[in-house]
């Protein structure tokens, strides 16, 4: 059967919904697109391996070629949810708009793996020195929980990793990670007129919101990278609930909060020292305090600004590396042992919104990029 075109793949693609996300309702698989991706790559050779990460949920990893070293061509194959009635065409159709391409996942990322299939087709008739693995993974706008399987279980292992995130085709090579986490105090409710009837929630989360916010002076005293747009890392309050009338000393109360470490600040280092604070505000209020991640945090990322991989993608792009504020796979593909960068055609600003699109302009560009890298690391 003869590979579809370039737009051909993008619109089977979009048309297979893949959305990951922590309300179980919206929740879908991503085994479509995965089946799909595995069938046009084994129809150029590839050697295609399937990884079942959970129920519906898998990995793709496709090699072609053999031997140590050698690149790999990254993303993800899922999407956030969307709001169909804010679109002003059908998010799973692919939908050209006059210079655009707009559809869901267009840009972030599922448009960047046709654009492989794009450039290594052209490349076939030439011996592979070292191997190509085009990877995609499943729930990177969830739980990571592709990304961390591959980790845990040791594959792949190359030289270089591209992640094809969307960059403006600009390369980054730092990110802050993002630790999401949520503290539970169970105080002791009584009536509102004798305080010694009980122990109040909320004064201790009082105490609580202090602490974190000394911490958080501390941090941003401690750590700053002039790389960044906001060069410290932050720690945002972002919601609270509690008690249930003005005339009950609150008995429960629960905060969530969001925390952004930047390179070379540790999650569980920082945990550790949140806990600190935690254990005297729980003996003065006599509480118990419960504090948890609400999911696995990713951790921070750096590549070092003298890597090869660095310094060919600034070559090839004609921009220096950046930052960004996003996070993505790359600590995980870091851990296996490749060098990893993150550059896609894609622009972070129409991600995650109504009519996502990717410019038509940047196609040929990336096409060109991505052939220019498998020739440096594979031929």
């Amino acid at each position: 059967m003869p590979l579809p075109s370039l737009k051909d793949q993008l619109t089977a693609l979009i048309a297979a919904p893949s959305v990951s996300c922590t309300q179980p309702h919206w929740d879908q698989s991503n085994r479509a697109v995965i089946d799909l991706l595995a069938s046009w790559l084994a129809e150029l050779g590839f050697a295609c391996e399937i990884q079942d990460v959970a129920p519906g949920k898998a990995n793709l990893l496709a090699t072609y070629g053999s031997g140590p070293g050698g690149l790999v061509l990254a993303g993800h194959s899922d999407t956030v949810p969307f709001d169909a009635e804010l679109w002003q065409s059908d998010p799973l159709k692919l939908n050209e708009q006059g210079d655009r391409w707009v559809g869901l996942g267009v840009c972030d990322m599922k448009g960047f793996f046709p654009l492989i299939i794009e450039a290594v087709r052209e490349l076939l008739d030439q011996p592979f020195k070292q191997p190509l693995l085009v990877l995609a993974t499943c729930d990177e706008e969830s739980s990571m929980s592709g990304a961390r399987a591959l980790a845990e279980a040791g594959r792949p292992l190359a030289r270089a990793a591209v992640i094809g995130e969307p960059t403006g085709l600009k390369p980054i090579r730092l990110h802050k990670g993002i630790m999401m986490e949520r503290i539970d105090i169970l105080g002791q409710s009584g009536h509102s007129s004798d305080p010694s009837l009980g122990h109040s929630a909320l004064e201790a989360m009082q105490d609580v919101i202090g602490e974190l916010r000394v911490l958080r002076s501390q941090w941003q005293r401690e750590f700053n990278n002039p790389q960044f747009t906001v060069p410290t890392p932050t720690l945002n309050l972002g919601c609270i609930h509690g008690g249930d009338n003005p005339n009950r000393i609150c008995g429960q109360c629960a905060l969530e909060f969001d925390l952004r470490p930047l390179p070379g600040m540790d999650p569980q280092q920082l945990r550790a020292a949140i806990n600190a604070k935690l254990r005297p505000v729980a003996e003065r209020h006599q509480v118990r305090i419960d504090y948890a991640p609400l999911f696995a945090s990713v951790p921070p990322f750096e590549q070092r600004a003298g890597s090869e991989l660095v310094r060919v993608a600034e070559k090839l792009t004609g921009h220096a590396a950046q930052s960004v504020a996003f996070a993505t796979e790359a600590p995980y593909l870091q851990q296996l042992g490749c060098e990893t960068i993150v550059l896609g055609p894609g622009d972070i600003a129409c991600a995650h919104q109504p009519n996502e699109f990717l410019e038509l302009a940047r196609i040929e560009p990336t096409v060109q990029l991505l052939r220019q890298l498998i020739q440096h690391y594979c031929l």
